[in-house]
């Protein structure tokens, strides 16, 4: 099928699906969107089951024909993160850069140890046999919050703002060092003994994806600044964005630098700098709305195709088993992995008491786990990650994400709010 074809499928039945939403259901759009979607798929699996099996077929090959690994991180990604990070208070996010650098690193790192390790634990008990090493990428790929959810959700619950930036800060920076852990350990996973894991190219990947991508990020945006500044046409300017967009991004996986870095960096710069002194107020208002609208319109389409995905899942008791437990299990482990660094950082300044709780529920996972899932190559280890995966994703989205408004309103009506 035509890439146009798809695209043309894909946007129909999103608008459908927003109708359908707003006029009748009136849940939050990402939400909403993936629920409908969801639950058309499983009727379409219902029909298969008792005979009619050609509607399942030709859906499953729809969405067999898309792939969700390039389209998202390849394609949507880009302008979804450029998207979010226009809109970030820089200074907001300077105020809490400890916490936000720690959950990122630290967080990342130690929630992919926990829950890899207990993941391991998990599919013993169930008498499969799964290596460590992709345990492991598992833990890799769930551990990142991922941003486009989070900020998805995040619109609807009214948060305060500290609490806010928080969580879109972490949600934002975590996914550079999220998939460099995937990579290495997936070269690992695949390449065996073959590949040199040693600590010193773990290193250098680091800093040529995670560093080279801040670097980048503030080349582009400051590129894009100066553009700005010396015109006075919002239609100029709103292509320059959508240069450093799609030119930015492409150019960064060219010089293997992190694109969600680059573009999480320079829409923070253009966001801030950009808006106070380099756009005038009627720029300013055309580009909320055009950026603002291609957020929609792609997260619309994202939350479909999340929601579609199950008709390409490997269907075993086993796996269902696994992805119930393993719910709990990474929430567990985040809650570890958020309560560490604040208890740290609590030493030298006062947190509200329920922030850990809303940290670790409001770390919502989402498509790029799923596509992270998607690019293991073929075989039992990727069908079992992937049907755990997208477990986990459909609980965090429609179940954490329907509830963290209710969770943070309490806590915040309840606890004083300190930082």
């Amino acid at each position: 099928m035509k890439t146009l074809d798809i695209a043309a499928i894909l946007v129909s039945v999103s608008a459908v699906f927003s109708f359908i939403n707003v006029r009748y259901i009136r849940l939050p759009g990402a939400i909403g969107l993936m629920l409908i979607a969801l639950l058309m798929s499983l009727a379409l699996l219902a029909l298969g089951a008792i005979g009619y099996g050609s509607f399942k077929e030709d859906a499953a090959a729809f969405v067999g024909s898309i792939d969700f690994n390039a389209t998202l991180m390849n394609g949507m990604l880009s302008f979804l993160l450029f998207a979010g990070a226009l809109h970030v208070n820089l200074s907001d996010l300077a105020d809490q850069k400890w916490l936000v650098g720690l959950l990122a690193v630290f967080g990342t790192l130690t929630s992919t140890a926990l829950v890899g390790g207990a993941f391991y634990l998990l599919v013993q008990l169930f008498g499969i046999q799964l290596d460590l090493i992709y345990c492991l990428l598992f833990g890799a790929l769930i551990s990142p919050t991922d941003p486009i959810a989070v900020m998805g959700i995040l619109k609807s619950v009214g948060a305060p703002k500290s609490l806010e930036t928080k969580i879109t800060g972490e949600s934002l920076f975590n996914d550079g060092v999220g998939v460099v852990v995937f990579v290495v350990i997936l070269g690992m996973a695949v390449g065996g003994a073959e590949v040199d894991v040693a600590p010193a190219d773990i290193a250098a990947l680091f800093a040529k994806e995670a560093l080279g991508g801040i670097v980048f990020g503030l080349i582009l945006g400051g590129l894009g600044y100066w553009m700005l500044s010396q015109v006075d046409d919002y239609t100029v300017e709103i292509l320059v964005t959508l240069a450093i967009v799609m030119g930015g991004y492409a150019f960064a996986l060219a010089l293997h630098t992190s694109g969600p870095i680059a573009m999480v960096v320079a829409g923070l710069l253009i966001g801030n700098h950009g808006r106070l002194f380099a756009m005038s107020e009627r720029t300013r208002e055309r580009l909320d709305t055009f950026w603002e609208l291609i957020d929609e319109v792609l997260n619309a389409v994202l939350f479909v195709l999340i929601g579609l995905e199950i008709l390409l899942l490997t269907f075993d008791p086993n796996y269902a088993y696994i992805g119930v437990i393993a719910i709990p299990l990474v929430l567990a482990c985040r809650f570890v992995c958020v309560g560490l660094p604040i208890k740290v950082l609590s030493l030298g300044r006062t947190f509200s008491p329920g922030v850990v709780r809303i940290l670790t529920w409001g770390g919502l996972r989402g498509g790029i786990s799923i596509a992270l899932a998607l690019s293991i190559p073929a075989g039992p280890e990727r069908e079992l990650i992937l049907a755990v995966t997208y477990a986990i994703v459909v609980f965090s989205i429609l179940v954490q994400g329907l509830t963290v408004g209710k969770l943070i309103e309490r806590v915040t009506k309840s606890e004083p709010q300190s930082d």
